[in-house]
């Protein structure tokens, strides 16, 4: 079996369709044809082309996941999660026939190369994740350093990098309270029920009575 034409993709430049005895067989990008030393006249095993098509959907499936990278820094966990749903197989619905069929997630062993390659690349880094996470995190109307904590967790990130990102910020813990009364003190009230809000935000309850005092003597 032979590879009888390469063409690029309309909707993907760098991507090209490559066809095999005259019918389509996968796609690769750019750089993986020149990798992989692929050619109009190239002979090929029926096991070397099923190899080639997982070495398309590994390009596939990196691209996809370096661009979730680029929307927003994410945790470790937060990639393989993602990872994860891309193995899961989907019921989708054919456009011309409008009958269901079942498209096949990708292999684990896919996931865990584009895993592997985020992480070479660097764009897998939860010490800079929790920083960022840390100096973005509802900047406006504020937020306690346990609900920070907490939702770093959440997200994987170790203890360890937790306390570094909270211990360097400048984010002060005071100001942020200090925030969260001024935009929620007129939506209650009654001060018991915003002192609770506030607790419940991550806020201890001497630290929260200590700054609605300071908020009152200040008017």
């Amino acid at each position: 079996m032979k590879v009888t034409r390469i063409t690029s993709q309309q909707k993907s430049p760098n991507r090209v369709n490559v066809f095999i005895d005259g019918a389509y067989r996968f796609s690769l990008d750019i750089f993986q044809v020149s990798d992989l030393g692929i050619c109009v006249g190239k002979a090929y095993t029926e096991e070397e082309l099923v190899q080639l098509e997982e070495e398309s959907t590994f390009g596939k499936l990196y691209a996809r996941a370096l661009e979730y990278t680029m929307i927003r820094p994410h945790s470790a966990k937060e990639i393989k999660d993602y990872l994860w749903r891309k193995t899961l197989n989907k019921r989708l619905r054919n456009k011309t026939t409008g009958e269901l069929y079942e498209k096949k997630g990708v292999s684990k062993k896919v996931t865990e190369r584009v895993f592997d390659r985020l992480l070479e690349k660097k764009h897998i880094d939860d010490t800079a994740f929790a920083r960022w996470w840390v100096e973005n995190r509802s900047q406006r109307k504020g937020t306690s350093f346990r609900k920070l904590e907490l939702e770093l967790r959440s997200k994987g990130v170790s203890s360890e990098d937790v306390k570094n990102a909270l211990s360097v910020t400048e984010r002060d813990e005071k100001a942020e309270l200090v925030k969260m009364i001024e935009k929620k003190s007129r939506k209650y009230d009654n001060e018991q029920k915003l002192i609770a809000y506030l607790v419940r935000q991550g806020f201890s309850y001497d630290v929260v009575r200590d700054a609605l005092s300071e908020s009152v003597i200040d008017e």
